[in-house]
């Protein structure tokens, strides 16, 4: 199995006092343009993930119908995981994940979750990323069970650079 783990875009300033409360808060408009161009980026890579797995707060929901959206794919391969919200256990959606019988799985999430996520699936003792909002990490699931190898993580400003 290949694990695409995407963070969400730029969403409004939690600090901003006129933000709604943090499960509603949405992507900025610079926000959803960013991410747009960091998922045709992405595109650029030929990836075919079915499911996209987000998180349910409207940030990640955001990011993932944008990410569908740019890569070809109709809304309705989205489905929503408790497991990656940002206070989750990422041991409990990798054990979601391993109940899936698909070739390629995007998921959208928040940090730190995905920091603690990558981090688990490489087998580290502890944290080693800060994954930037659009950013995307690659993993592979070994021919062991339960050994994911590192493949690749980009930075969303290195797909905006493919995209253009």
């Amino acid at each position: 199995m290949i694990l695409y783990i995407v963070r969400h875009g730029i969403a409004v300033d939690r600090t901003d006092p006129n933000s709604p409360p943090d499960p509603e808060r949405p992507l900025t408009a610079r926000g959803v343009k960013k991410t747009r161009l960091a998922a045709l980026g992405l595109g650029k890579f030929e990836i075919k993930p079915d499911p996209f797995i987000t998180s349910p707060l409207i940030r990640a929901v955001q990011t993932a119908e944008i990410f569908t959206e740019a890569l070809g794919f109709p809304p309705s391969r989205i489905r929503s995981s408790e497991h990656l919200k940002p206070a989750a256990d990422p041991a409990e959606f990798l054990k979601e994940l391993s109940r899936l019988k698909a070739k390629e799985v995007i998921c959208f999430g928040h940090a730190p979750h995905v920091d603690t996520m990558i981090s688990q699936l490489a087998g580290a003792r502890g944290v080693f990323t800060s994954m930037k909002k659009a950013g995307v990490a690659c993993f592979e699931c070994g021919a062991s069970l339960g050994r994911w190898d590192l493949l690749w993580l980009v930075t969303p400003k290195m797909l905006r650079q493919l995209a253009e």
